[in-house]
């Protein structure tokens, strides 16, 4: 089979950020060509380099390729200040979340964590702080990390179209369901969403600027998380569209009146799955809801446990779709499934 060089995505400039994290975090970005601009009809696109077709995104060939040919990886600026033996430990990957780096240190590379934050920040000129990451904690999720480099852990990223405003080591923003937030934000024409854990706003907002629904209403228990998603609300504009609401989705969450419910939290999503199901108007709706999963159970625990919560309320169920989001932990699928409610 012959290989295909030289191959771009187009996207549009307003995603570009976030689309080139995700193509670097799965390996495919080609890191030896240079990015470039094109205009079509008006509308400005950005060409990512990838070393092969990207199912989903429209695929060009680079019939000019432009090469860097000082630019260096994190690995090769480093080799050059610390012994070989530490070089395999360096990250590959790491996160962009506007102008804050986000990254995962091993605890060997403990004494070099300021000198890798401020490589990074010499890779990306526009970036003005680095983090060092370290999982998250508790019911609200609460990030725990510590800045490496520079200084300001508030940023407003774009995505898809939207601004979020957060601070890093505050609040949580998921990069990686990219793919999930797009189908939903074009799923809510003209119906009553509720999103029972709104978060910042990751679901909801691109629901209101993308789908023209009659209403989203957010519920939201962290008032660190509710603060950031009332701000977000503003930037984008969408104030006449979603309703915040402050609280425990057991207790807050409205009752019948919706046509969709989005369950996008993991962990203990299920506790939550009456409410949801009560949430929904008598005649039924849509459910999208989020668990992980050990990958032998992945099609039928959080099967169940939905016709369980409707058997209990007396309503029956249709599974349209299970989507595989990504890997959790080893072993462990964070996963969608979309259930028709009646």
């Amino acid at each position: 089979m012959q290989i295909q060089q030289n191959l771009t995505v187009c996207v549009p400039i307003e995603e570009a950020e976030t689309i080139r994290t995700w193509l670097l975090d799965s390996k495919v970005l080609d890191m030896d060509r240079k990015i470039k601009k094109t205009t079509e009809n008006g509308k400005k696109y950005l060409l990512l380099p990838v070393t092969k077709i990207i199912p989903g995104y429209i695929c060009l060939k680079d019939d000019k390729p432009e090469f860097y040919t000082s630019q260096k990886s994190l690995k090769e600026l480093l080799l050059e200040e610390i012994p070989i033996r530490e070089i395999a430990k360096i990250p590959s990957s790491w996160q962009v979340i506007g102008t804050v780096i986000v990254i995962t240190i091993p605890e060997e590379l403990n004494d070099r964590t300021t000198l890798i934050g401020q490589k990074l920040l010499q890779m990306y000129p526009r970036c003005t702080c680095v983090v060092r990451d370290k999982g998250i904690q508790g019911a609200f999720r609460l990030p725990t990390r510590e800045i490496i480099a520079g200084h300001d852990t508030e940023t407003i990223h774009k995505e898809n179209g939207c601004v979020f405003k957060l601070d890093v080591t505050k609040v949580m923003f998921s990069k990686g369901n990219l793919a999930e937030k797009k189908l939903m934000s074009l799923s809510a024409h003209n119906e009553v969403v509720v999103d029972m854990f709104a978060g910042i706003g990751y679901f909801s907002i691109p629901m209101a600027v993308h789908s023209s629904p009659k209403k989203v209403i957010s519920v939201e228990l962290n008032p660190v998380s509710f603060g950031y998603l009332q701000e977000n609300i503003h930037l984008n504009h969408v104030e006449d569209l979603v309703e915040p609401i402050l609280g425990d989705c057991a207790v807050v969450t409205p009752e019948g009146v919706a046509d969709r419910v989005i369950m996008g939290y993991v962990g203990t999503t299920h506790h939550y799955l009456l409410n949801g199901i009560k949430t929904l108007k008598p005649e039924g709706g849509m459910l999208h809801y989020h668990e992980t999963v050990p990958e032998k159970l992945l099609l039928q625990r959080p099967v169940n446990r939905i016709r369980e919560a409707a058997l209990q309320l007396g309503k029956m169920i249709e599974i349209i779709e299970v989507r595989r989001i990504k890997k959790y932990s080893p072993g462990v699928w964070h996963v969608v499934i979309d259930a028709k409610i009646t």
